[in-house]
């Protein structure tokens, strides 16, 4: 742990705002990073979090609120990974020990929470585009502060962050600031990644400018003029120095690339970049993720985001008692390529969190991670599975919302077998809202042609990854990010004993209602229904593993024999699971009663999987209460 200088008084005690830093001398803030750097470490130990990435912003955040009047200036914060030094100087330090729990600090940036935050963020690679809206916003109504976004060297694989660069030509007061470290959260690949390591490599001009500026604007009187004149001679001299680079074909004026970590240089940096407003500029400067922290600094993928751990050695706290479904994909995908040279894993910057370390490592050729660029992620895979290969598309559900279109356009619509693979589908715990996976069968289900699975256990997840890749045309595989809750059920379900995995299972028989439920909820359902039965009602329960198309045979059989059907889902009930049972029954003209429980129309804040589901009634002992209730009501108003 790196040490807080012995300094008396501290100092980050009595920053309250960025106005109390403000008042600091300038000498002083290396003793504010210091203390930042030290806090944020013994705190996300404690509370776990993303370390890695915010040790490394400590200076960056300290100079943009020295520097700019902030929440005037206005600042936005690419996903908020990097974002914990600037919600302690924003006046949340003393509840920093809540973040990311159930109704404590949100993990990201959110204006809900504080004036700081000036758009909700994520979602990497929306910072520039924010940034420009607030600046044309700004223009429209004659304001005259500035604005700055934000943005990792990662997050600008993102198209999306490349489409904000192209439309900010010309604008005044604007400042992009690119933050290097080198990784976003898998290690930044591609052109882009090579062309900041060309700058990184050529500081020539930037020390040229620099020491020639500090020089000039130094002559007493005509200094200021001549500091200007300079500039713009030193401008055309740069493309001698050093080639022109992207940003400046995109209208930007280029300052960079610099140490982040030097405080002093960099408040004079931006300082400068404040100054010129005529033009948009973009500063690029070099942090380390990690930094302070060696652990973090020599491995800063897994130090990105923590569970608990020590500070003296580094040891982190399992995350999970048991085997995740994230395991179980691994696993059955890692099998199956054994014997399937034509499979290639397809990544969007999440290797290591869709469990793909491995495949990557012993299966190179047949590993491509893209970067955050999820739609040419999928478009990419569609292209190759029109020539015969068979590509496994792996994004989080949050995430593969971002690639609609593609979906749609480049794969149903060609009808190519690509399997997505969709890890965090449902609740995902402390990221809260922008990270929630509860909307993915609401955007698929509807594509023509694609099929959807969400296994129990294992059994049923290797069963679906070799159905799915023996298919034809597309396949969603959605799963959580949790264990398999097997304690939750004494002695465990059933062995899973169906052949084709599209057909739904019975594993409870039970003539009053039947609960039918997908994936990890299975257990919560079958649970409940062993409780209904301690109050005389007798539940069928079912497996809907392959949730679309809705397996008919069985659901008409079950909806005659019972009359009430209960569908339990980890998603939102518009366009959800109970949805598509709904929708179905319609169709086939057949009566039931049906209560859907799901996600109702609102934003899931963040917190522990416990205390989300507590809240929405899904434990066990909850939805058997909530279901009793509704087979008693139900049966005082049956005809």
């Amino acid at each position: 742990m790196t040490p807080a200088p012995a300094h008396t008084p501290e100092l980050l005690p009595g920053i309250a705002s960025p106005a109390d830093l403000r008042a600091l001398p300038e000498h002083a803030l290396p003793q504010v990073c210091a203390e930042l750097r030290a806090f944020i470490l013994e705190h996300v130990a404690r509370t776990g979090g993303h370390l890695a990435s915010n040790l490394g912003s400590v200076e960056l955040a300290v100079a943009l609120h020295y520097v700019f009047d902030t929440p005037t200036d206005e600042i936005v914060w690419d996903t908020g990974h990097q974002a914990y030094p600037h919600k302690i100087l924003t006046g949340r330090r003393s509840q920093f020990d809540t973040i990311r729990t159930y109704h404590g600090l949100s993990g990201y940036p959110t204006p809900e929470e504080s004036r700081f935050d000036t758009f909700p963020v994520g979602h990497a690679g929306t910072s520039v585009s924010v940034a420009l809206g607030l600046a044309k916003a700004r223009d429209a109504l004659r304001g005259s502060h500035h604005v700055a976004a934000v943005i990792g060297d990662g997050a600008m694989t993102s198209g999306l962050a490349l489409e904000g660069l192209n439309n900010a030509h010309g604008l005044r007061s604007f400042l992009v600031v690119l933050n290097d470290n080198e990784m976003s959260i898998s290690p930044t690949i591609g052109s882009l990644a090579r062309h900041f390591s060309k700058l990184v490599s050529n500081p020539h001009y930037r020390l040229f400018k620099h020491r020639m500026g500090s020089a000039v604007s130094g002559i007493p009187l005509a200094g200021p003029v001549l500091a200007r004149i300079a500039s713009r001679l030193l401008g055309g001299l740069k493309h001698v120095i050093v080639p022109q680079n992207v940003f400046e074909n995109l209208g930007f004026h280029y300052v960079g690339p610099i140490d982040a970590h030097d405080v002093a240089e960099l408040i004079s940096m931006i300082r400068a970049c404040r100054a010129e407003d005529d033009v948009p500029v973009l500063l690029h400067v070099i942090t380390k993720k990690g930094k302070g922290y060696e652990p973090a600094e020599r491995d800063p993928e897994r130090y990105h985001g923590v569970t608990k751990f020590d500070t003296g050695n580094g040891d982190l706290q399992p995350a999970d008692d048991g085997v995740t479904y994230t395991d179980l994909l691994s696993d059955a995908l890692y099998r199956a390529t054994q014997t399937n040279d034509r499979i290639i894993v397809v990544s969007a910057a999440m290797c290591g969190g869709i469990g793909m370390t491995r495949f990557a490592r012993e299966f190179p050729a047949r590993f491509v991670d893209v970067g955050i660029a999820e739609q040419h992620a999928v478009t990419f895979a569609g292209a190759l599975a029109a020539r015969g290969m068979r590509p496994v598309v792996g994004i989080y559900s949050t995430f593969l919302q971002r690639a609609y279109d593609e979906i749609l356009h480049d794969v149903c619509l060609p009808k190519v077998p690509v399997l997505f693979v969709i890890d965090r589908a449902g609740l995902v715990g402390p990221d809260g809202k922008t990270h929630h996976g509860v909307f993915d069968i609401a955007y698929l289900r509807h594509m023509p042609g694609l099929r959807i699975f969400m296994p129990r256990d294992k059994a049923a997840m290797n069963l679906c990854v070799t159905h799915a890749l023996g298919l034809d045309g597309p396949v969603a595989i959605r799963y959580p990010r949790c264990v398999v809750p097997s304690k939750l059920v004494p002695g465990g379900l059933p062995p899973f004993g169906n052949n084709d995995p599209a057909r739904w299972e019975s594993l409870m028989s039970g003539d009053d209602v039947a609960l039918i439920s997908i994936g990890h909820m299975v257990f919560y359902a079958y649970r409940a229904a062993q409780q209904l039965a301690y109050q005389g009602v007798h539940a069928t329960v079912i497996d809907a593993c392959g949730l679309w198309p809705t397996d008919m045979d069985a659901l008409a059989a079950t909806a005659r024999r019972t009359g009430r059907l209960v569908t339990i889902e980890d998603h939102v009930v518009a366009g959800g699971f109970g949805s598509s049972v709904a929708e179905s029954l319609a169709r086939a003209g057949i009566q039931a009663q049906l209560l859907m429980i799901g996600i109702p129309n609102r934003f899931v804040e963040h917190g522990s999987l416990s205390d989300l589901y507590t809240d929405l009634g899904w434990q066990p002992d909850q939805l058997a209460a909530r279901i009793g209730s509704w087979l008693a009501s139900a049966r005082t108003t049956s005809p």
